[in-house]
């Protein structure tokens, strides 16, 4: 049996947007998260237990799922066979402290978004920033999302409970992957990285490729491909590319 893929999601993503990467690699054993149901930001063991993963794996994270690939190769690297990382975010995005998971701040914002599901506003305008979400991320403007999808997804009184906690998540696992980072295994995996320039991306293109090839400079990187085609959701404007990096 071959190696399985695990693909790890970004922030407000859900597997179905992967679909196109699966048509294009019939046969193969790719497991995309569900973040929805495990976050992208969850311990190593229990991602492993969500997409019914063992050992070797090969990862792929788009995003924070980048950062999320990155925690496993570098605390696993006996593991991971190759690992491809879609535009991910970067060791930098850390945020602020006062707002990480548990602080007061915190607290209070995830108390107000229990009231604000409750009062039924997600379930309103919850498909409204799904498509604008895809507008302002993607080049191309293909939302492979149905609407009853969205609506369930994106309208549910939980929904963007589950965005905070991604997005504070993922802070604080930028931290400690940029600290990871300070004393890497002396072997990793092989490394692929695709980023991002055009469409929206292209407004930050010259300092987010740096950072980039800052990020690639410190793992065994193995290719890099620039998508100047591509705003930030590869797995919409560049599926392909995705692809033939998993092939």
């Amino acid at each position: 049996m071959s190696t399985p893929w695990i693909v790890l999601p970004g922030l407000a993503e859900t597997p179905e947007e992967f679909d196109r990467v699966l048509e294009l690699l019939p046969g193969r054993d790719i497991r995309v998260l569900d973040p929805w149901r495990t976050p992208v930001a969850a311990p190593v063991d229990e991602l492993r237990t969500a997409t019914d993963a063992g050992t070797p794996v090969r990862l792929a994270g788009h995003s924070i799922g980048g950062l999320a690939v990155l925690r496993w190769l570098l605390t696993h690297p006996g593991e991971v066979e190759h690992a491809v990382l879609i535009d991910t975010s970067l060791t930098s995005e850390t945020g602020w402290p006062w707002l990480y998971p548990g602080t007061r701040a915190d607290r209070a914002i995830r108390s107000f978004l229990r009231v604000v599901g409750r009062s039924g506003l997600p379930r309103l305008i919850g498909p409204t920033l799904r498509r604008l979400l895809v507008w302002v991320g993607s080049r191309t403007n293909r939302d492979l999302l149905s609407k009853a999808t969205a609506r369930a997804r994106y309208g549910a009184a939980n929904s963007w409970l589950l965005f905070w906690d991604d997005l504070a998540r993922s802070w604080t696992l930028a931290a400690e992957v940029a600290q990871l980072l300070k004393d890497p295994p002396e072997h990793l995996p092989p490394t692929t990285f695709l980023v991002a320039t055009g469409g929206s991306s292209r407004f930050t293109a010259k300092s987010w490729l740096a950072g980039q090839r800052e990020l690639a400079a410190k793992l065994n990187t193995v290719g890099f491909e620039v998508l100047d085609d591509s705003a930030h959701l590869v797995h919409l404007d560049r599926p392909d590319a995705i692809a033939k990096a998993l092939s």
